[in-house]
């Protein structure tokens, strides 16, 4: 997809790989629709991108979602792209996962992002076409003690990727999976993490990308991840990796 003067919305606009995103998006020509919760923020970042609209919501209420594509919509007549980038980590190990943070959690990680494509899905079909793009992350792909909360959670949110891609493939809407390695941004200072006397507190969880956990390759910057997802917004690829080398090896 050439994303020149492209309606794209993008969450967790407000920091890290959603910000850097944003800016590419302006750089390249779209019009990008700014989603995260901090209005101010938004506002900021909007003023630099000419075309751009801030829209304020929490990925994690269904009615804010729902509210927020129906803006967008109602701003530009069309929605090309969604990119589903919010979210949240949760470190813990599986004995002490907290059932009400897991919930949480899976609202804002799975069910925002989910109900955003059944939003995006009718009007794109109506235009003859568009493409979604889902932010997973590297951790999909590897089992690592005490991180399947997200983990999890990003492993589900590909498989409903790859499988909305099948079955949208006939209305010509494309949905593809991006898989982050470390990145050099907040989420680890937003991450919930289990203490012996309950979750750590999080600061804005607007979360964007991935946070540092262990020196095995050097880390990205958001900026170069934003273009390896723009390269891959361009080929319209079902499955968009960080790097190379964390492609799975062949399977059967």
């Amino acid at each position: 997809m050439d994303i020149r003067d492209k309606v794209v919305i993008v969450t967790g606009a407000s920091s890290g790989i959603g910000l850097a995103l944003a800016r590419l998006l302006g750089r390249a020509g779209a019009k990008a629709a700014l989603v995260a919760r901090s209005k101010g923020k938004l506002e900021a970042l909007a003023a630099d991108l000419p075309g751009s609209f801030p829209v304020a919501a929490d990925m994690s209420r269904e009615r804010d979602v729902v509210g927020m594509v129906a803006a967008v919509h109602g701003r530009y007549g069309r929605i090309d792209v969604l990119i589903n980038n919010a979210g949240r980590g949760y470190d813990a190990p599986v004995e002490k996962i907290r059932p009400d943070s897991f919930r949480a959690l899976f609202e804002l990680d799975l069910v925002g992002p989910l109900v955003a494509m059944q939003q995006v899905i009718p009007i794109m079909r109506r235009q003859g076409g568009g493409l979604i793009i889902n932010v997973s992350s590297g951790l999909a792909l590897m089992t690592l003690p005490g991180m399947s909360p997200y983990a999890a959670l990003k492993s589900a949110l590909g498989k409903i990727s790859l499988t909305a891609r099948r079955e949208l493939e006939a209305d010509r809407i494309r949905v593809g999976v991006v898989y982050p390695y470390i990145t050099l941004t907040d989420f680890e200072a937003n991450t919930l993490r289990h203490e012996e006397d309950g979750e750590a507190p999080a600061a804005d969880a607007a979360g964007e990308g991935e946070g540092s956990h262990g020196p095995f390759h050097p880390p990205d910057t958001p900026e170069d991840l934003a273009e390896v997802i723009l390269k891959g917004i361009a080929r319209e690829e079902a499955e968009i990796f960080a790097h190379d080398w964390m492609r799975p090896g062949p399977r059967g």
